[in-house]
């Protein structure tokens, strides 16, 4: 069996989850369609890439990302950094012949993007983003559903991820609320989860009409290096600027001629992890909540008048990836357990030579949709994709 050298560029919360995948995928899936061998790891000093290492499993740390850039027994470079390395990284490893896993969103910028996409088709290393969520058993088979014609033609589609993590306007400030470091705010870190995830069900966008705002202008600034998420209070000190959007909300028109809505925001007090589709066909609808992700609700035209309504489906072996996860239904899948299926599609691309899903083609185009979702909320008009 083949094996792949892993250089992981980032040791924070998303380093600790993709190193767990390295581990457990072929646990899930075996035989495996290769072995991932965690090599070096790269953060800020070389205190903190040492830890990293001990900590997550890697040989080696190291506090130059361009030593597993340059390395030629790498052969896979994954980003788990913020935003704004991911351009400079993702085309350097690109150019050194590398394949690469990148978190999302792709990039800051729709230019950074398409700069990205460019350097991967030209090296022609496969290539994937980390939109996990749409690896979910569930989301499997509303899509599974969805290309069978079970609940017709698609009519519309309504997405939310809705956190609270940010509502308090003592948390502090994250690079997440600054631009320069990530872009654009809720609509970035989170709303792109549910524009890959309607990509993916219903097609691609032709317009979007948005309202983007921000409801919170500054925050304490963060002591130490470590990100700070979830409401922890900043404490007296000083304060600093938030320019990106807490909050946004869009209507879209796919190019198939269903109409639909996504919401993102980070300031919804009593929401954790509310990523939520809902689907209308001529036939039937789909609902899906990922904070009930081992569940996918269905309603079909076709039932009686005296039992029509929505039931549950209970994803399990029967489903999308359930010969590698759980032996009965509701057993119950975590985060965790989508970054593994993530971590197999990856490795199966590249041991097959094939392109992987969601690659940077898709998140240029996720960008586009960005760029006019904020161009919309400017504008306060429909806006072309």
């Amino acid at each position: 069996m083949k094996t792949y050298q892993v250089g992981l560029i980032g040791a924070g919360f998303m380093a600790k989850a993709h190193s767990i995948a390295y581990d457990g995928m072929p646990m899930f899936f075996w035989p495996a369609p290769g072995m991932a061998v965690k090599k070096t790891i790269a953060d800020l000093t070389e205190e903190c890439a040492k830890d990293a290492a001990q900590r997550l499993g890697f040989r080696q740390g190291t506090a130059n990302w361009r030593d597993i850039v340059d390395d030629p027994e790498i052969d896979i470079v994954d980003i788990c950094t913020p935003n704004d390395a991911h351009y400079e990284i993702a085309v350097a490893a690109a150019e050194a012949g590398k394949h690469i896993l990148c978190e999302k969103p792709i990039s800051r910028t729709l230019e950074e993007a398409e700069k990205m996409r460019d350097a991967v088709r030209k090296a022609g290393v496969i290539n994937m983003l980390a939109f996990n969520y749409r690896r979910t058993p569930a989301v499997q088979l509303a899509k599974k559903l969805i290309d069978e014609g079970a609940i017709g033609t698609i009519l519309d589609f309504r997405g939310t991820y809705l956190q609270d993590w940010s509502a308090d306007p003592d948390s502090p400030l994250s690079w997440r609320f600054q631009k320069k470091v990530c872009g654009s705010g809720a609509l970035g870190d989170i709303g792109t989860h549910v524009v890959d995830m309607a990509r993916f069900l219903i097609g691609d966008f032709d317009e979007v009409n948005a309202r983007v705002a921000t409801y919170i202008n500054e925050r304490p600034l963060q002591t130490g290096s470590a990100d700070s998420l979830g409401n922890v209070k900043g404490g007296s000190g000083p304060k600093g600027k938030v320019d990106v959007d807490d909050q946004c909300c869009f209507m879209i028109n796919f190019k198939s001629g269903a109409f639909g809505t996504i919401e993102a925001t980070r300031n919804a007090w009593g929401r954790n992890n509310f990523i939520t589709l809902e689907i209308h066909g001529t036939e039937g609808s789909i609902y899906f909540n990922y904070e009930r992700r081992d569940e996918l609700q269905v309603c079909f035209a076709s039932d009686g008048g005296d039992r029509r309504g929505f039931r549950t489906i209970y994803t399990g072996p029967a489903h999308p990836y359930g010969e590698g996860l759980w032996p009965i239904p509701a057993l119950g899948i975590g985060y965790t357990e989508t970054k593994i299926v993530e971590c197999y599609d990856f490795i199966k691309a590249i041991a097959e030579n094939k392109q992987a899903s969601p690659n940077f083609e898709d998140g240029y185009q996720i960008e586009r949709i960005s760029d006019a979702v904020l161009r919309s909320g400017a504008s306060r008009a429909w806006e072309k994709v």
